[in-house]
């Protein structure tokens, strides 16, 4: 059940990603990185402590955005398009990068720990690449560094007792510090994106 949910996953991501409509949950993604109003700027630093497990269970700190650059993407797996679209778009970024793909990091963290435990976000990133580090955590620790890190991150009700999870729908560029560098947007060009991590690699 879960292959085939995630199989479906990716179709639908690339038919949407071909016809251009790209939404989060029943509301429009916002692209830039932004938490009670204010924007993050370029350069400064960007969030701080937290401790998290990885999609193995194993814990994981700020450390694991230190020492080598990353790219940092906040969703959650149940998002219906622009989650599977951007980690698809990862996976290609990964593999035109080659032997380069290996200097940096790059992060999937959940907007949703209520639903993505460890295991749930082991079948999802693991769908894309093996390259992607999937965080998760209790729902307290979670909403803590999404709030840390300024990332936009707000649950919808849906009819029946679901729900939904608007978020911040950019990729986030850190150095090997930890500093914010730049973003990828939603419908950033692949060329664009490309050149940015490749400058990001470079440093």
């Amino acid at each position: 059940m879960r292959n085939l949910r995630l199989v479906l996953w990716i179709a639908v991501a690339i038919g949407l990603f071909a016809l251009g409509a790209l939404t989060v949950g029943g509301f429009a993604a916002r692209n830039a990185p932004v938490a009670a109003g204010s924007a993050m700027q370029a350069g400064a630093p960007l969030g701080g402590a937290f401790s998290l497990v990885d999609h193995n269970g194993q814990p994981v700190t700020e450390s694991i955005l230190r020492g080598k650059p990353s790219a940092v993407f906040f969703g959650f797996t149940h998002c219906p398009d622009v989650c599977p679209t951007t980690l698809m778009e990862t996976a290609g970024w990964i593999k035109a990068l080659g032997s380069d793909a290996d200097k940096m990091r790059f992060v999937f963290v959940t907007v949703d720990p209520e639903r993505d435990t460890p295991d749930i976000m082991n079948d999802y990133v693991s769908a894309f690449s093996d390259q992607i580090i999937g965080v998760t955590g209790t729902p307290e620790k979670v909403h803590a560094m999404v709030t840390d890190y300024k990332v936009f991150s707000r649950k919808a009700p849906l009819e029946g007792g679901d729900y939904t999870m608007g978020h911040t729908a950019s990729v986030l560029l850190l150095d090997a510090s930890g500093s914010l560098v730049g973003t990828i947007a939603r419908d950033e060009g692949r060329e664009t994106a490309m050149a940015k991590l490749r400058n990001l690699v470079a440093g």
